[in-house]
């Protein structure tokens, strides 16, 4: 699913939730809305983790991506029961919001655990790499969006991973809408030269 049909998807059970009836379940509108946006809360999961936590993949946690998604679903199932974002921007402002918090919570057990007695190297068999329990094909686009240039990585992030548009991008940089068109335009012709074989009738363009 592409960034702009992920967006739209989201946008319509958004709006079927604020229409909902205050006192009538909206567990199945919710789990309707996280099963459209769970190939985007997926990478949003795996950006976070490898990048910022990569101590949490490694022994004794060993946390994955698909780990993480699962914890951030059950959060946001519990959140949306209160929480009515207005649009997809909001949704993943909400949905990283509890990706930090997760991690962070997971961070802190990690520290409270008492000091392992003696381990011997041998028997720890984790890699070193951050990128352990991804796919090789998940581990080139991780790899390509950290290696783009900060402003072009920034603006990508935005809008096709948090599904911003590009006017709401340029409010939140302070650069003008063609500036995040041109750095967006920039991000999306690097990564489909990088990784158009993973994507041979699109690329990442997503049509754009």
């Amino acid at each position: 699913m592409d960034g702009a049909h992920t967006t739209a998807v989201v946008q319509r059970y958004l709006d079927q939730l604020a229409k909902a009836p205050e006192n009538a379940p909206a567990s199945p509108i919710v789990r309707e809305l996280l099963s459209g946006a769970a190939n985007r809360l997926h990478v949003l999961c795996a950006s976070f983790l490898y990048r910022n936590y990569p101590r949490l993949t490694r022994p004794p946690l060993n946390l994955q991506a698909d780990e993480m998604l699962s914890a951030v679903v059950e959060r946001l199932m519990k959140a949306l029961r209160e929480a009515r974002p207005g649009n997809p921007r909001q949704f993943f402002a909400l949905a990283n919001q509890h990706i930090r918090w997760e991690l962070n919570a997971l961070a802190r057990h990690l520290d409270e655990r008492p000091p392992a007695e003696e381990v011997h190297e041998e028997a720890v068999a984790a890699p070193e790499t951050s990128h352990s329990g991804l796919s090789p094909n998940t581990r080139r686009i991780l790899d390509a969006i950290e290696n783009l240039p900060e402003e072009d990585r920034e603006v990508f992030g935005l809008v096709r991973i948090q599904g911003m548009t590009q006017e709401e991008a340029s409010a939140v940089l302070g650069v003008s809408t063609k500036t995040v068109q041109r750095r967006l335009n920039r991000s999306l012709l690097a990564l489909s030269e990088g990784l158009g074989d993973l994507l041979p009738d699109r690329g990442l363009s997503g049509g754009t």
